[in-house]
């Protein structure tokens, strides 16, 4: 399976501010309404995973944002609400366990997302791929895309796009060790 982070972050690396805040990710116009390649991107997976966290944000937007299965990674969250249960399916236990039960589904391609579960996936070395798109602000503090990360870890970079003239989409592949 491969395991994709497709992520936008701050100049000085925060995917949001301390109280989880997104506003800064509009800083840049974008009158056409460009999806900066989400689409693409999105006809690439087959499925995403998220921690608790960003599906509890997720719900703060009232509709649902996604077409692919969702599901959600969760060691707090008991049940996922009535209304999403043909949406997302919730997941406790280890990673591994998951991933062997997606693997298993046919999941070939998963769409990593939430800060807390990208930096796990990383200490147990399970990100194949990172998109991340830098978004020219700085918030000063905020929620770090990387904590704890374990042992250091290479990575190729494949491409870098520049958006709007402002916004920096770079391409990551893991060089993973023989």
């Amino acid at each position: 399976m491969n395991c994709i982070v497709y992520i936008a972050t701050s100049l000085d690396g925060f995917i949001a501010t301390e109280d989880g805040g997104l506003d800064w990710l509009n800083s840049v116009p974008n009158p056409d309404n460009n999806d900066y390649g989400w689409a693409d991107f999105n006809n690439q997976i087959d499925a995403i995973l998220m921690g608790r966290k960003t599906f509890d944000f997720v719900l703060s937007f009232g509709g649902w944002l996604y077409e692919k299965p969702v599901h959600v990674l969760s060691t707090a969250l008991e049940v996922i609400p009535d209304h999403l249960t043909d949406k997302a399916t919730l997941h406790h236990g280890p990673i591994s366990e998951v991933l062997a039960d997606l693997e298993a589904q046919g999941i070939q391609q998963l769409y990593v997302d939430g800060g807390t579960l990208i930096s796990s996936f990383l200490r147990e070395d399970l990100i194949d791929e990172m998109i991340i798109t830098r978004v020219p602000v700085l918030l000063g503090t905020g929620i770090p895309l990387f904590t704890n990360t374990g042992a250091e870890k290479s990575f190729t970079h494949l491409k870098t796009e520049v958006l709007k003239n402002a916004l920096v989409k770079s391409h990551y592949t893991r060089v993973k060790p023989e």
